[in-house]
Parts: C-alpha cells; structure tokens; sequence
C-alpha cells in the first residue's frame, strides 16, 4: 500500500545545485558512455605476485594506489561542511515536496540496515569517515540515481529501486560505489584539479596573447581533462565498492549484475571523446578481473540475517496546473 506522505513525484525540482548522482548523466547511468582507447588509471590490477618476499604493508583486497595529490589542495572540512549544508538543503525541498522517506517506509530502512553493515567498513580507506555524521535517505524521484556526498551523506531515489528490481546486494553495489566516492575524496580531488587546471589555462591564454577566442578553446579542453579524471574516479569507485560489499556479507559478482541490468535499461552512446564513465563492458570486465580478490572477504564476512524484498511500484504524483 502507497504511504500518503511518500510517493514518487516526476516534478521533483531542487533549487540548491544538483550533487554528482549514480552515473551522472542519463547515457551514463545506462553504463553507455564509451572511453577512450588509452585510459590513464591510477588503478593496479592486483598484487605484483605471490612470493615469499611480498612487502609486509601488502593487505587482502584491491589496489588502487594512493589518492590524488590534488585532494590536498582543497580543504576537507570546507568540502564535507559544504556537502552537508546542500544535503541538508536538499532532504528540506524533499519534505515539502512530500518526496521524502518516512522513517519507518521499508525502502528506507532496508538501504539504512545495508549502510549500517558496510559503514564498519569504510574506516581502512579514509579515517575521517570515524568521525563523519552518516545520513541515509530516500527521495521520491523516478531517476536511476544515487549518491554519497563528502562526509558520508548518501541518498538513493526510488526509481533506481523500483525500475531496475535491485536485489540487496545490488543495492549494496551500488552504495558500496557511492560510498567509495566520499572515502577517496573524489570531489575534493576534483576540485583541486579544476583549480589547478583553470590558473593554467589563465596562464596560458594571457602569455600566448589568445585573446577571448584562445581562452574559449582552452577552457574546451580543460573541461576535457577533466572528463578523464572522472572516469578514473568512477573505474576507482566501482573496485573500492566490491570490496565493501564484499567485506559487508554481500555478494560482490552483485555488480556486475548491476551493470547488466544498468546496460538494459536504455540503448545509445555518445561521442567516445565526450565520456565521462567507463563503457559497460569494460567496466563489466574490470570488476570480473578483481573479483578473485575480493571472495576471499567475501567468504569469510558473516552474512546478513535480514534480508529485504525489491522495491514495489508507487503512484506518481505531478504538481497541479496552475
């Protein structure tokens, strides 16, 4: 039965800027978007060999080396301060709206009892995430979306429950993902990036005498690069994220399912050189190559005693015509 106070509104509008979401942009949401043939990855395959003089700081699980310098330039309290401030602002609008998960909907406490189970989790790969004010929420909206804002704020909208049919441990693939993107700083790295990028460009143009038209073209392929960062950032996201699943009790081959269901739910690609996520098949192929990583943890984690049904259809609800 519907609750009166929760239900999917295709008019959901926000009037703070609209964070970073689960595949950011709808071709990519659909694990469409295609990269190019030449990836820059901070990303290791694996550990360099089984031998008797593996180093002793070597550790279970993937590796995807070290974060980014460029997360240094940006100051963490800012970002996580500034993070919560827009949740906050965010789960408001919701409420007003009547698009906001009641405490005791079963969605809600299904994706806050996964939280609660890969949260432990988290603290080996950012130790600010001990002290992070975790939120969990669910927003009334027919997106296939989700996200984790810096200082563990995580939101899923209904339609990626429902349309897709996640199964936990789909749903912990996902989280696990989001949840990745906060403990490696991704944005804080990005805009670390982006300042970094802008002051060159700048540079760039007033040296060279470009005049407006140099900088415009400039700017295109400032943008550009950063457009590779972020496949990097989503490459990282998706291993970091089966292991916390994994180490959750959750089945880490969920995200290739996840994937495949992502894949199905819409056709078509963009240009290669405008992508901002690995294409699906290569993202497919990169979590199948880690997985033997992770099923060790995965089969030692104790599993979870409660598990949840998918998510039911709910009525829609647009604004009335004024």
């Amino acid at each position: 039965m519907d609750d009166p106070d929760f239900q999917v509104r295709d008019d959901l509008q926000f009037t703070t800027p609209r964070p970073r979401m689960f595949g950011d942009c709808a071709d990519c949401a659909a694990g469409r978007c295609t990269p190019p043939a030449q990836r820059s990855r901070r990303l290791f395959t694996g550990l360099l060999g089984a031998s008797a003089f593996m180093p002793a700081w070597a550790r279970e699980g993937v590796d995807v080396g070290p974060k980014s310098r460029f997360a240094g330039m940006i100051s963490a309290d800012d970002i996580e301060r500034g993070g919560g401030q827009q949740y906050a602002q965010m789960m408001q609008q919701a409420a007003q709206q009547r698009a906001l998960a009641p405490m005791d909907h079963p969605q809600l406490q299904r994706l806050r009892y996964i939280a609660q189970r890969i949260i432990p989790h988290s603290y080996e790969w950012n130790d600010r995430a001990r002290q992070w004010k975790w939120e969990v929420n669910l927003l009334g909206s027919p997106e296939l979306n989700a996200f984790c804002m810096p200082g563990g704020k995580i939101a899923f909208y209904y339609g990626i429950l429902e349309k897709l049919k996640l199964e936990d441990d789909e749903v912990a693939a996902i989280m696990g993902h989001e949840v990745s993107h906060a403990l490696r700083e991704h944005a804080r790295e990005r805009m670390g990036k982006t300042a970094v990028t802008n002051g060159v460009v700048e540079l760039g143009a007033a040296l060279l005498g470009l005049g407006n038209l140099g900088r415009g073209l400039a700017n295109v392929g400032a943008q550009l690069m950063t457009l590779r960062f972020s496949r990097e950032d989503e490459t990282e996201a998706d291993l970091v994220g089966i292991e916390l699943s994994a180490r959750a009790g959750y089945d880490p081959s969920a995200a290739v399912r996840l994937w495949e269901k992502m894949m199905a739910a819409n056709k078509g690609a963009p240009p290669q050189w405008l992508s901002t996520h690995p294409a699906s098949g290569t993202r497919i192929r990169d979590i199948q190559a880690n997985l033997p990583k992770v099923e060790g943890l995965y089969a030692r984690a104790s599993r979870p005693d409660q598990r949840f049904p998918v998510a039911p259809p709910l009525k829609s609800r647009q604004q009335p015509a004024q």
